[in-house]
């Protein structure tokens, strides 16, 4: 074979940048090189994307390379490929012959290939009287051997890039997570603070989902939840002084007074009676008003009782993920059974901006489980939704008066990903 000709393409294909980039580096090749050609393809596909071409494309580079027999591409041999489209187009699956066409030019215009017309444009072989190859005419594999050393920096490249970025996802979610504990924690103890204007913040930081960002965008947004972070400590490492200051002065105190014995001598018998008393009242008084307040009963730690009014077959689990599937983005360690989705709607409703007020009426005239279904469908909904807050309100309102339930909402949000679902199949 003769790599220090430059050959054209047979009939209308016009010549171009690319084929002859191809074949300069085919010629420049060192007679030397050698490269397993399946670990070479893994190198391929893993640098795919700085290449430009899609898996179908690899799909036709596999079958041509799974007609070069030996496991090697060995620059000093012939690399030359000349299947049928019959046979190629079998190897690829049955792939159509138009849709093969267009694949191999594509292969050929990112320089993995050679095409090597014969006069006629048909391939074939023409070997000397011992057998040996003397010409051939079809696709030719050298310059993926000649770009072994480029395709592998390519291919380790995009793996660090996507370690990367998987990094920075992970610190992202973890800061959602964080951030998202914090602030229901400060809103449920009312600590002071500015944690209105915490919130604001965090509500743009906290909706939009991970996968369409680039790694631009996730460095901003993780940079920006750092910062978040980092002021939300701030305020809760000025609590935790304060609280530590108030229990040493209030021990400083007893230590004063335990000073008297005989002052402590003639009040412990009548301390002992009235508080033991005051104690019991107090402890039920504080549980209701706990209760009342929260209004969550603890949802965010542990399973659901009588606030749970909505029995787990009214809707399945499985029914309300599938109409709702952002919300286990934001799940900790996913989304198994009702106490998880409860948990997770808490976390969500911060992040949608809905105020602790907001979401304890929903659980009051809901039950905690539909509230949290609640929860997720206006996260599903997305940017359609202006005012969280006020559309919880909205709904909690009608359900009080009897004119809302989930089951008409949870139907509509199935139908919009069944018709989005087929619009990308189709």
């Amino acid at each position: 074979m003769n790599r220090e000709i430059t050959t054209t393409p047979f009939g209308r294909r016009p010549m171009s940048h690319a084929m002859l980039e191809a074949q300069a580096a085919a010629r420049d090749c060192p007679a030397t090189l050698v490269a397993d050609k399946w670990k070479l393809f893994r190198m391929i596909t893993e640098a795919r994307p700085a290449l430009g071409v899609s898996d179908r494309s690899l799909a036709v580079l596999h079958a041509l390379m799974s007609f070069h027999k030996p496991g090697e591409l060995d620059s000093e041999s012939n690399l030359v490929v000349f299947p049928s489209n019959r046979e190629l187009s079998m190897r690829a699956h049955g792939m159509a012959p138009v849709t093969l066409r267009r694949h191999l030019a594509a292969l050929v215009e990112a320089g993995l290939i050679i095409r090597r017309d014969s006069p006629n444009g048909k391939r074939y072989v023409r070997r000397d009287q011992e057998g040996d190859v003397k010409t051939a005419f079809g696709f030719d594999l050298t310059p993926l051997v000649a770009r072994a050393g480029e395709l592998e920096q390519l291919a380790a490249a995009i793996r660090a890039e996507e370690l990367a970025r998987r990094l920075l996802r992970e610190r992202i979610s973890l800061h959602r997570r964080d951030i998202a504990k914090m602030i229901i924690f400060a809103e449920e103890q009312e600590l002071d603070g500015p944690w209105s204007a915490i919130s604001e913040r965090f509500i743009p930081l906290a909706r939009p989902l991970l996968r369409g960002f680039d790694r631009a965008g996730l460095d901003a947004l993780a940079a920006a939840l750092d910062d978040l972070r980092l002021d939300v400590e701030k305020l809760l490492e000025i609590h935790v002084n304060y609280t530590k200051s108030n229990a040493s002065d209030v021990q400083n105190e007893r230590h004063i007074q335990n000073q008297n014995p005989e002052s402590s001598f003639e009040l412990e018998p009548g301390f002992r009676k009235d508080q033991g008393a005051n104690t019991e009242a107090d402890w039920n008084d504080d549980s209701e008003a706990e209760s009342s307040d929260r209004g969550d009963g603890g949802l965010a730690d542990h399973p659901i009782h009588s606030r749970n009014k909505l029995p787990p077959k009214a809707f399945p689990l499985g029914l309300i993920l599938k109409a709702c599937p952002d919300i286990v983005d934001y799940a900790l360690r996913g989304i198994e059974g009702w106490p998880d989705l409860v948990q997770t709607a808490n976390l969500v409703r911060v992040t949608l901006g809905i105020s602790p007020d907001a979401w304890n009426q929903a659980v009051e005239t809901f039950g905690a489980n539909e509230a949290a279904i609640v929860v997720a469908a206006i996260l599903q909904k997305g940017e359609a939704i202006t005012s969280p807050g006020g559309y919880l309100r909205s709904l909690t309102d009608k359900a009080r008066a009897g004119s809302f339930s989930a089951g008409p909402l949870l139907m509509g949000l199935l139908k919009a990903n069944q018709k989005q679902h087929e619009a990308r199949a189709g």
